[in-house]
Protein backbone atom coordinates (compact mmCIF):
# COMPACT_ATOMS: atom_id res chain seq x y z
CA UNK A 1 0.00 0.00 0.00
CA UNK A 2 1.32 3.29 -1.14
CA UNK A 3 2.41 5.95 1.75
CA UNK A 4 0.33 8.95 1.08
CA UNK A 5 2.37 11.43 3.61
CA UNK A 6 3.73 14.69 1.93
CA UNK A 7 7.02 14.17 0.26
CA UNK A 8 8.58 17.61 -0.99
CA UNK A 9 11.19 17.23 -3.38
CA UNK A 10 13.71 20.09 -3.67
CA UNK A 11 14.04 23.01 -1.95
CA UNK A 12 13.11 26.56 -1.48
CA UNK A 13 15.38 29.54 -0.37
CA UNK A 14 18.85 28.61 1.44
CA UNK A 15 17.05 25.10 3.06
CA UNK A 16 19.15 22.87 1.14
CA UNK A 17 21.93 25.17 1.64
CA UNK A 18 21.16 25.07 5.30
CA UNK A 19 20.91 21.42 5.97
CA UNK A 20 23.89 20.28 4.09
CA UNK A 21 26.10 23.14 5.79
CA UNK A 22 24.76 21.54 9.39
CA UNK A 23 25.25 17.78 8.16
CA UNK A 24 28.91 18.34 7.19
CA UNK A 25 29.51 20.66 10.58
CA UNK A 26 27.81 18.22 13.06
CA UNK A 27 27.19 14.83 10.87
CA UNK A 28 23.88 13.12 10.91
CA UNK A 29 21.23 12.19 12.29
CA UNK A 30 20.70 15.73 13.72
CA UNK A 31 17.30 16.45 15.31
CA UNK A 32 17.56 20.45 14.71
CA UNK A 33 15.39 22.88 16.89
CA UNK A 34 14.46 25.87 15.95
CA UNK A 35 13.19 27.99 19.19
CA UNK A 36 11.54 30.80 17.40
CA UNK A 37 8.94 28.37 16.14
CA UNK A 38 7.70 27.48 19.66
CA UNK A 39 7.66 31.37 20.69
CA UNK A 40 5.38 31.49 17.67
CA UNK A 41 2.88 28.31 18.55
CA UNK A 42 2.92 29.60 22.13
CA UNK A 43 1.85 33.04 21.13
CA UNK A 44 -0.66 32.08 18.69
CA UNK A 45 -2.16 29.48 21.01
CA UNK A 46 -2.50 31.86 23.91
CA UNK A 47 -4.16 34.36 21.41
CA UNK A 48 -6.62 32.08 20.38
CA UNK A 49 -7.55 30.79 23.33
CA UNK A 50 -7.03 33.85 25.72
CA UNK A 51 -7.51 33.90 29.34
CA UNK A 52 -6.58 30.28 30.02
CA UNK A 53 -3.19 29.63 31.22
CA UNK A 54 -0.93 27.29 29.18
CA UNK A 55 0.90 24.10 30.65
CA UNK A 56 3.23 22.75 28.43
CA UNK A 57 3.00 18.73 28.58
CA UNK A 58 6.70 17.68 29.08
CA UNK A 59 6.24 14.52 27.74
CA UNK A 60 6.06 15.51 24.15
CA UNK A 61 9.82 16.74 24.20
CA UNK A 62 11.34 16.98 27.28
CA UNK A 63 14.38 18.70 26.11
CA UNK A 64 15.78 21.51 28.51
CA UNK A 65 16.01 23.84 25.54
CA UNK A 66 12.15 24.25 24.78
CA UNK A 67 11.85 23.87 29.02
CA UNK A 68 13.76 27.49 29.15
CA UNK A 69 11.60 28.65 25.94
CA UNK A 70 8.61 27.67 27.30
CA UNK A 71 9.72 29.30 30.90
CA UNK A 72 11.09 32.49 29.30
CA UNK A 73 7.70 32.95 27.72
CA UNK A 74 5.85 32.55 30.94
CA UNK A 75 3.94 28.98 30.70
CA UNK A 76 3.74 26.53 33.19
CA UNK A 77 4.29 22.73 32.96
CA UNK A 78 2.33 19.62 32.94
CA UNK A 79 4.64 16.99 34.21
CA UNK A 80 3.61 13.41 35.05
CA UNK A 81 6.76 11.83 36.50
CA UNK A 82 9.35 12.47 38.93
CA UNK A 83 11.74 12.33 36.47
CA UNK A 84 9.92 15.26 34.69
CA UNK A 85 9.65 17.14 37.94
CA UNK A 86 13.65 16.53 38.21
CA UNK A 87 14.70 17.85 34.69
CA UNK A 88 12.46 21.05 35.91
CA UNK A 89 14.46 21.31 39.33
CA UNK A 90 17.69 20.99 37.58
CA UNK A 91 16.63 24.18 34.95
CA UNK A 92 15.19 26.03 38.21
CA UNK A 93 11.56 26.05 37.02
CA UNK A 94 9.24 27.46 40.04
CA UNK A 95 7.65 24.14 41.23
CA UNK A 96 4.50 26.13 41.63
CA UNK A 97 4.17 26.71 38.43
CA UNK A 98 3.67 23.34 37.27
CA UNK A 99 0.31 20.47 37.31
CA UNK A 100 1.23 16.50 38.12
CA UNK A 101 -1.71 15.45 35.50
CA UNK A 102 -0.63 11.65 36.09
CA UNK A 103 -3.84 9.96 37.67
CA UNK A 104 -1.90 7.39 39.35
CA UNK A 105 0.75 7.89 41.28
CA UNK A 106 3.17 6.15 43.72
CA UNK A 107 2.98 7.70 47.31
CA UNK A 108 7.24 8.55 46.74
CA UNK A 109 5.99 10.43 43.74
CA UNK A 110 3.33 12.33 45.05
CA UNK A 111 6.16 13.06 47.97
CA UNK A 112 8.80 14.07 45.32
CA UNK A 113 6.07 16.38 43.50
CA UNK A 114 5.66 18.23 46.78
CA UNK A 115 9.08 18.62 47.93
CA UNK A 116 9.32 20.22 44.55
CA UNK A 117 6.83 22.22 45.16
CA UNK A 118 4.03 21.00 43.48
CA UNK A 119 0.49 21.25 44.67
CA UNK A 120 -2.12 20.81 42.00
CA UNK A 121 -2.61 16.84 40.93
CA UNK A 122 -4.93 14.63 38.74
CA UNK A 123 -6.47 12.00 39.85
CA UNK A 124 -9.47 10.15 38.60
CA UNK A 125 -10.72 7.38 41.26
CA UNK A 126 -11.50 6.80 44.91
CA UNK A 127 -8.52 4.77 45.02
CA UNK A 128 -6.13 7.63 44.20
CA UNK A 129 -8.09 9.98 45.86
CA UNK A 130 -7.17 7.91 49.38
CA UNK A 131 -3.46 8.56 48.49
CA UNK A 132 -3.41 12.32 49.54
CA UNK A 133 -5.19 11.94 52.58
CA UNK A 134 -2.02 12.29 54.56
CA UNK A 135 -1.53 15.69 52.56
CA UNK A 136 -4.82 16.76 52.33
CA UNK A 137 -3.50 20.68 53.95
CA UNK A 138 -0.99 20.62 51.14
CA UNK A 139 -2.68 19.94 47.91
CA UNK A 140 -5.91 20.79 45.62
CA UNK A 141 -7.21 17.44 43.57
CA UNK A 142 -8.64 18.28 39.74
CA UNK A 143 -10.66 15.01 39.06
CA UNK A 144 -10.37 13.89 35.25
CA UNK A 145 -13.26 12.71 33.75
CA UNK A 146 -13.20 10.49 30.64
CA UNK A 147 -14.49 11.51 26.99
CA UNK A 148 -14.14 9.35 23.99
CA UNK A 149 -13.31 10.53 20.83
CA UNK A 150 -13.23 8.64 17.65
CA UNK A 151 -12.15 11.39 15.90
CA UNK A 152 -8.66 11.71 17.71
CA UNK A 153 -5.75 9.79 16.13
CA UNK A 154 -4.66 8.54 19.90
CA UNK A 155 -7.93 8.06 22.18
CA UNK A 156 -6.17 9.28 25.67
CA UNK A 157 -9.75 8.61 27.74
CA UNK A 158 -9.69 4.72 27.36
CA UNK A 159 -6.60 4.51 30.11
CA UNK A 160 -7.92 7.26 32.35
CA UNK A 161 -10.56 9.04 33.50
CA UNK A 162 -13.22 8.67 35.44
CA UNK A 163 -17.10 8.55 33.91
CA UNK A 164 -18.86 11.49 34.05
CA UNK A 165 -21.56 9.54 36.35
CA UNK A 166 -19.23 9.06 38.67
CA UNK A 167 -18.06 12.16 39.42
CA UNK A 168 -19.95 13.43 42.45
CA UNK A 169 -19.70 10.80 44.32
CA UNK A 170 -16.08 10.90 43.89
CA UNK A 171 -16.35 14.70 44.99
CA UNK A 172 -18.67 13.61 47.87
CA UNK A 173 -16.22 11.12 49.24
CA UNK A 174 -13.26 14.10 48.95
CA UNK A 175 -15.68 16.41 51.12
CA UNK A 176 -15.73 13.92 53.56
CA UNK A 177 -12.14 12.49 53.92
CA UNK A 178 -11.31 16.41 54.02
CA UNK A 179 -9.41 16.58 50.78
CA UNK A 180 -10.51 19.16 48.50
CA UNK A 181 -11.33 18.50 44.76
CA UNK A 182 -11.10 21.82 43.18
CA UNK A 183 -11.78 21.24 39.57
CA UNK A 184 -12.25 18.65 37.18
CA UNK A 185 -10.01 18.37 33.69
CA UNK A 186 -10.43 15.83 30.20
CA UNK A 187 -8.08 15.19 27.54
CA UNK A 188 -10.01 14.57 24.35
CA UNK A 189 -6.98 13.00 22.71
CA UNK A 190 -4.17 13.52 20.54
CA UNK A 191 -4.08 15.29 17.31
CA UNK A 192 -7.65 15.78 17.22
CA UNK A 193 -9.11 16.73 14.16
CA UNK A 194 -12.17 19.09 15.18
CA UNK A 195 -12.50 20.96 18.39
CA UNK A 196 -16.14 19.22 18.41
CA UNK A 197 -15.12 16.97 21.41
CA UNK A 198 -13.89 19.54 23.35
CA UNK A 199 -16.81 21.81 23.47
CA UNK A 200 -19.08 18.95 24.30
CA UNK A 201 -16.05 18.28 27.11
CA UNK A 202 -16.39 21.75 28.41
CA UNK A 203 -19.81 21.98 28.64
CA UNK A 204 -20.66 18.80 30.49
CA UNK A 205 -17.92 19.39 32.81
CA UNK A 206 -19.19 23.11 33.47
CA UNK A 207 -22.37 21.71 33.81
CA UNK A 208 -21.48 19.24 36.50
CA UNK A 209 -19.07 21.88 38.52
CA UNK A 210 -22.30 24.15 38.44
CA UNK A 211 -24.18 21.18 40.31
CA UNK A 212 -21.91 20.54 42.84
CA UNK A 213 -21.01 23.59 43.65
CA UNK A 214 -24.69 24.39 44.38
CA UNK A 215 -24.61 21.73 46.91
CA UNK A 216 -21.46 22.47 48.68
CA UNK A 217 -19.17 24.85 50.19
CA UNK A 218 -16.18 23.53 48.77
CA UNK A 219 -16.26 25.07 45.53
CA UNK A 220 -14.81 23.94 42.32
CA UNK A 221 -13.60 26.95 39.69
CA UNK A 222 -10.61 25.03 38.25
CA UNK A 223 -11.42 23.19 34.69
CA UNK A 224 -8.61 21.73 32.47
CA UNK A 225 -9.26 21.47 28.94
CA UNK A 226 -6.23 19.17 28.54
CA UNK A 227 -4.53 19.24 24.93
CA UNK A 228 -5.05 17.63 20.94
CA UNK A 229 -4.07 20.56 19.46
CA UNK A 230 -2.81 19.50 16.24
CA UNK A 231 0.29 19.58 14.82
CA UNK A 232 0.64 20.24 10.67
CA UNK A 233 1.34 16.49 9.69
CA UNK A 234 -0.23 16.80 6.24
CA UNK A 235 1.16 19.99 5.63
CA UNK A 236 -2.22 21.63 4.75
CA UNK A 237 -1.79 24.51 7.54
CA UNK A 238 -3.29 24.64 11.02
CA UNK A 239 -5.02 27.48 11.52
CA UNK A 240 -4.73 27.30 15.46
CA UNK A 241 -7.11 30.25 15.90
CA UNK A 242 -9.83 28.78 13.55
CA UNK A 243 -9.55 25.45 15.32
CA UNK A 244 -9.98 26.69 19.00
CA UNK A 245 -13.06 29.12 18.08
CA UNK A 246 -15.63 26.86 19.05
CA UNK A 247 -13.41 26.47 22.40
CA UNK A 248 -13.48 30.64 22.54
CA UNK A 249 -16.89 30.72 22.46
CA UNK A 250 -17.78 27.34 24.77
CA UNK A 251 -15.22 28.88 27.69
CA UNK A 252 -16.87 32.19 27.25
CA UNK A 253 -20.36 30.97 28.64
CA UNK A 254 -18.28 30.25 32.01
CA UNK A 255 -18.14 32.21 35.12
CA UNK A 256 -15.09 34.72 34.90
CA UNK A 257 -13.52 33.68 38.18
CA UNK A 258 -13.08 29.97 37.18
CA UNK A 259 -9.16 29.09 36.57
CA UNK A 260 -9.05 27.80 32.61
CA UNK A 261 -6.17 25.36 31.92
CA UNK A 262 -4.80 23.60 28.69
CA UNK A 263 -1.85 21.32 28.27
CA UNK A 264 -0.73 21.77 24.79
CA UNK A 265 2.47 19.65 23.50
CA UNK A 266 2.34 18.72 20.40
CA UNK A 267 0.97 21.46 18.81
CA UNK A 268 3.98 23.98 20.70
CA UNK A 269 7.00 21.79 19.65
CA UNK A 270 6.57 19.36 16.36
CA UNK A 271 7.14 22.17 13.94
CA UNK A 272 10.25 23.27 15.75
CA UNK A 273 12.48 20.34 15.15
CA UNK A 274 13.35 18.67 12.03
CA UNK A 275 15.42 15.76 11.21
CA UNK A 276 18.34 15.33 8.92
CA UNK A 277 19.60 12.04 7.58
CA UNK A 278 21.71 10.42 5.56
CA UNK A 279 21.62 7.79 2.84
CA UNK A 280 23.94 4.82 4.20
CA UNK A 281 22.93 2.02 1.62
CA UNK A 282 20.75 1.44 -0.84
CA UNK A 283 19.65 -1.31 -3.11
CA UNK A 284 16.39 -3.01 -5.88
CA UNK A 285 13.99 -5.49 -4.13
CA UNK A 286 10.94 -6.25 -5.96
CA UNK A 287 11.43 -3.48 -8.30
CA UNK A 288 11.76 -1.16 -5.83
CA UNK A 289 14.56 1.32 -5.02
CA UNK A 290 15.69 1.14 -1.60
CA UNK A 291 17.31 3.67 0.72
CA UNK A 292 19.15 2.83 4.25
CA UNK A 293 19.08 5.68 6.05
CA UNK A 294 21.15 6.22 9.30
CA UNK A 295 17.82 7.00 11.81
CA UNK A 296 14.74 5.29 11.86
CA UNK A 297 11.37 4.06 13.48
CA UNK A 298 13.64 2.60 16.65
CA UNK A 299 15.13 5.83 17.02
CA UNK A 300 13.52 9.33 16.22
CA UNK A 301 10.76 8.15 13.89
CA UNK A 302 9.22 6.39 16.49
CA UNK A 303 6.53 8.29 17.19
CA UNK A 304 5.15 6.40 13.54
CA UNK A 305 4.99 2.94 15.91
CA UNK A 306 4.00 4.80 19.52
CA UNK A 307 2.36 7.94 18.08
CA UNK A 308 0.75 6.97 15.25
CA UNK A 309 2.28 10.34 13.23
CA UNK A 310 3.31 10.27 9.57
CA UNK A 311 5.77 12.80 8.97
CA UNK A 312 6.36 14.38 6.04
CA UNK A 313 9.54 14.22 3.77
CA UNK A 314 11.88 16.37 1.71
CA UNK A 315 14.64 15.17 -0.32
CA UNK A 316 16.62 17.40 -2.72
CA UNK A 317 17.20 14.80 -6.15
CA UNK A 318 16.68 15.42 -9.73
CA UNK A 319 15.26 13.52 -12.19
CA UNK A 320 12.32 10.77 -12.88
CA UNK A 321 10.52 9.97 -10.03
CA UNK A 322 10.61 5.90 -8.87
CA UNK A 323 8.85 3.68 -6.54
CA UNK A 324 11.06 4.11 -3.03
CA UNK A 325 11.42 2.67 0.05
CA UNK A 326 13.18 4.55 2.71
CA UNK A 327 14.67 2.11 5.86
CA UNK A 328 16.17 2.71 9.45
CA UNK A 329 19.78 1.67 10.22
CA UNK A 330 18.56 -1.48 12.34
CA UNK A 331 18.75 -5.06 11.95
CA UNK A 332 14.75 -5.46 12.29
CA UNK A 333 12.78 -5.64 9.18
CA UNK A 334 9.89 -3.53 11.02
CA UNK A 335 12.46 -0.65 10.56
CA UNK A 336 10.58 1.15 7.94
CA UNK A 337 9.90 4.97 7.64
CA UNK A 338 7.83 5.14 4.43
CA UNK A 339 7.19 2.48 1.97
CA UNK A 340 5.98 2.93 -1.71
CA UNK A 341 6.48 6.53 -2.13
CA UNK A 342 8.20 8.10 -5.63
CA UNK A 343 11.25 9.82 -5.16
CA UNK A 344 14.20 10.69 -7.46
CA UNK A 345 17.19 8.67 -7.67
CA UNK A 346 19.01 8.59 -4.39
CA UNK A 347 22.87 7.94 -3.61
CA UNK A 348 25.00 7.20 -0.62
CA UNK A 349 25.51 10.39 1.29
CA UNK A 350 22.31 11.91 0.31
CA UNK A 351 19.87 13.43 2.88
CA UNK A 352 16.52 12.85 3.69
CA UNK A 353 14.86 15.44 5.95
CA UNK A 354 11.79 14.89 8.11
CA UNK A 355 9.60 17.92 8.98
CA UNK A 356 7.21 18.41 11.94
CA UNK A 357 9.61 16.18 14.20
CA UNK A 358 9.14 17.81 17.44
CA UNK A 359 6.42 15.52 19.47
CA UNK A 360 7.10 12.29 20.50
CA UNK A 361 10.47 11.78 18.60
CA UNK A 362 13.11 11.89 20.44
CA UNK A 363 11.37 11.75 23.55
CA UNK A 364 10.03 7.81 22.75
CA UNK A 365 13.32 6.51 21.05
CA UNK A 366 15.01 3.77 22.03
CA UNK A 367 18.73 2.26 22.06
CA UNK A 368 18.09 -0.78 19.83
CA UNK A 369 21.56 -2.38 18.08
CA UNK A 370 22.78 0.04 20.50
CA UNK A 371 23.23 2.56 18.01
CA UNK A 372 23.77 6.14 18.79
CA UNK A 373 20.78 8.56 19.26
CA UNK A 374 20.40 11.67 16.97
CA UNK A 375 22.44 14.43 18.14
CA UNK A 376 19.98 17.66 19.02
CA UNK A 377 21.19 20.75 17.31
CA UNK A 378 20.15 24.35 19.27
CA UNK A 379 19.48 26.30 15.70
CA UNK A 380 19.97 29.49 18.08
CA UNK A 381 23.02 28.72 19.21
CA UNK A 382 24.45 26.33 16.52
CA UNK A 383 25.38 23.88 19.54
CA UNK A 384 25.06 20.23 20.13
CA UNK A 385 23.26 19.71 22.94
CA UNK A 386 22.52 16.76 25.91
Amino acid sequence: MADERPVKVGSTDNEEALYRDLAREFGTPLLVYDQTVVEQHYNALSEALPGVRLFYAVKALPQAQVIQTIDRLGGGFDVASGGETDLLLGLKVFGRRTIHTHPVKKDEEIRTALRYGVTTFVIDNTYELEKFIPYRSRVGLVLRVSFRSPGAIVDLSRKFGCNLAEVSAIVRRANELGVHVKGLSFHVGSQCTDANKHVESIEKCSAVMHQLNAESSNLMNVLDIGGGFPADYDRKGVRISEFCAPIRRALAGLPPDWDILAEPGRYLVAAAVTSITSVVGRSVRDGLNWYYLDDGVYGSYSGQIYDHACYPLQVFGEGDLYRSVLAGPTCDSIDIIAEDIMLPALHTGDLVIGHEMGAYTAATRTRFNSLPDARFLDLATRKVVD
